[in-house]
């Protein structure tokens, strides 16, 4: 796809594309990209007023000119009897849905907002990523930002939210509120991400139980933790990296250059990349940390290749390692992943595949499957930016279409728990804990292939990450944000 477009126009969004119910679950797309127009066209250009019925004829244009399953399109549908632009691309893209193929992957969004997100992480919210366990109706802290109102509260991984209130006297059990309206109430109870919406809560920790109020500020995502981001781990004599990368942003670079260069000046060739979380995001990202696992790769070696749909052929591409002064050359790698893992997650895990074969692992649970990511079209003047799954990605194997996650793809595999009693990165944690094992040789079970995030491991009770009805960005590319 001569990256002419893709790189530039919409660094194949992998963004994370869930987003259509209350029920949770990953989100995420294989690629993604913070500034998108596309080349102006009959189709970008038509209709210049920003009317429903204009942004609903706009979006169906791009629908048809760039849709990556088009045999699934609707020859026609009066867009009368929808009310607003998404509610008709929803209808547009319902077979598609049906098959499992665009599960709300493709969606309207607002360009001012993507753009932050994608450029800096920027996101308005307490600075939580929140987790739920449906059957017990509870909800719990899966992880807390730094430079974030929640961590300054007190509030870290592990802790249980207890009711949520506008004031303490108006306090609501979460059990109360999962029972009554399901866990699209607890997003309602906490509020808009807008800041300065300030919200009680009840909260129970190793501490104790207490009363905390928090404010929703804006604030930017820091994409490699400052406390368990990246670091070398020491066992045995023997030297891992770990690695944490929250979501595919710009902003990820650096850190992800540093801490490959510390690992690299250490001789670290067994690493951890813990990925349990992360929706996707810019496929440029997934495409730098395959570069940095890639010192032993030729740049006539593929690293992916990117399809679009037959009369968009043209912007087909195959892209090779591009080792980097960086880089290391692994001899074993474990990726941590849930259900919550999507998209460039996903293409990260699947492009080590064909070089690692059995010494590259998924820990943890079945990802989300997304082997599809978004390109970004934009109609500036109604601040609409349309991301619409337009291009499939594989490995140098030819192996995608993983819409049932990575468990059946991968040739390595173990289950795990995400331990919210240590805190991420720690050897104790059970995900870590098992990636490490399997780094040393340790045997282990391998992740059925209808596994799923929502199922319990290892006599955990089932959690999956909490998922509002109508996400804004921030939200679909890191599952759980709140």
């Amino acid at each position: 796809m001569g990256r002419r477009w893709v790189s530039v126009l919409a660094m194949a969004a992998m963004l994370a594309g869930c987003g259509g119910g209350s029920s949770g679950g990953g989100s995420s797309a294989v690629g993604g990209t913070a500034a998108a127009t596309s080349t102006p066209t009959a189709a970008t250009t038509a209709g210049a007023g920003c009317t429903l019925r204009d942004r609903q004829d706009w979006a169906f244009a791009q629908l048809q000119e760039w849709y990556l399953f088009p045999e699934t399109l609707p020859a026609s549908l009066d867009p009368t009897p929808y009310t607003d632009v998404q509610s008709y691309i929803d209808a547009l893209t319902a077979t598609a849905r049906s098959q499992r193929r665009d599960r709300y992957f493709t969606y309207l969004t607002s360009i001012k907002s993507e753009d932050a997100y994608y450029d800096a992480g920027s996101s308005a919210g307490f600075g939580v990523r929140l987790s739920y366990e449906g059957a017990a109706g509870r909800v719990f802290v899966a992880e807390a930002f730094e430079n974030a109102p929640a961590l300054a509260a007190g509030i870290d991984r592990g802790t249980e939210i207890l009711a949520i209130g506008t004031t303490e006297a108006d306090l609501r059990d979460v059990g109360t509120i999962i029972a009554a309206e399901g866990t699209a109430g607890v997003s309602t109870a906490l509020g808009p991400n807008t800041a300065g919406t300030t919200r009680v809560l009840r909260i129970a920790d190793a501490a104790g139980t207490r009363t905390v109020t928090v404010a929703k500020t804006d604030y930017a995502l820091t994409p490699v933790s400052s406390r368990y981001g990246a670091k070398i781990i020491t066992e045995g004599g023997k030297q891992y990296g770990y690695i944490n990368l929250r979501t595919f942003i710009s902003t990820a670079e650096t850190p992800l250059r540093s801490a490959f260069a510390s690992f690299r000046a250490a001789g670290v060739t067994d690493v951890v990349v813990d990925l349990r979380y992360n929706g996707g995001g810019l496929v440029s990202i997934s495409e730098l940390i395959g570069d940095l696992l890639g010192a032993a790769r030729s740049t006539g070696d593929v690293l992916d290749y990117t399809t679009f749909r037959t009369s968009k052929s043209a912007e087909n591409e195959t892209r090779f390692f591009q080792p980097q002064p960086q880089s290391i050359a692994p001899t074993r790698l474990a990726f941590i992943g849930t259900g919550g893992t999507a998209s460039a997650s996903e293409l990260t895990i699947n492009a080590q595949i064909p070089y690692l074969h059995a010494n590259a692992a998924l820990i943890g649970t079945n990802t989300y499957g997304k082997p599809v990511g978004q390109i970004a079209l934009d109609r500036a003047a109604c601040d609409d930016r349309l991301r619409l799954i337009a291009f499939a990605t594989q490995n140098a194997n030819r192996q995608g279409g993983y819409f049932d996650g990575l468990a059946s793809v991968v040739e390595a595999s173990c289950q795990a728990a995400d331990d919210l009693s240590h805190p991420l990165g720690d050897p104790q944690e059970g995900s870590t804990r098992a990636a490490l094992n399997f780094l040393e040789g340790v045997s282990c079970t391998r992740i059925a292939a209808a596994e799923a995030e929502t199922q319990s491991v290892g006599g955990s009770r089932k959690r999956e990450l909490l998922t509002p009805p109508n996400p804004d960005t921030a939200q679909r590319e890191t599952p759980g944000l709140f």
